[in-house]
């Protein structure tokens, strides 16, 4: 099967919640439809200020990447603790346990996935996570 042109403009669409976080954001970029379920895409932010976290888990996908574009989050990979910061690219290796524990109020990340429907399981956890930091309101006097 090919697949198809697409062009997603940011007027197209809007973030909507019920991805696969509700404490995020998504914005569908088209590619899921444009390669007939081959490849995901989409954008990513900050909702709700961060409590527990992802939990532990992994994804059964092929190919992973995260490019953070604004502000930054934190993660475990495994058992080590990785800062993710405004113009990074993370490779989640498949099958990688993470937890995405910490994030910045302006976070803001390109997420592509393959297959696009790939699904994500709970482990195990594999050490402790530190305390996320409290977001502060901005005084507006």
């Amino acid at each position: 099967m090919t697949t198809d042109f697409s062009h997603v403009r940011p007027g197209d669409n809007g973030y909507v919640s019920g991805g696969l976080r509700d404490f995020f954001l998504y914005r569908d970029l088209g590619v899921a439809a444009a390669t007939h379920g081959k490849v995901i895409a989409h954008l990513v932010k900050a909702n709700i200020a961060p409590e527990r976290g992802t939990g532990w888990h992994r994804h059964e996908a092929e190919f992973q990447i995260v490019i953070m574009l604004k502000g930054w989050a934190r993660f475990m990979y495994e058992d080590q603790e990785t800062l993710v910061s405004a113009g990074d690219c993370v490779h989640q290796r498949p099958g990688i346990r993470h937890y995405l524990f910490d994030y910045s109020p302006d976070m803001e990340y390109l997420e592509i996935v393959s297959p696009a429907d790939f699904r994500t399981v709970d482990v195990e956890p594999v050490c402790d996570i530190p305390e996320p930091t409290p977001w502060v309101e901005e005084s507006t006097s």
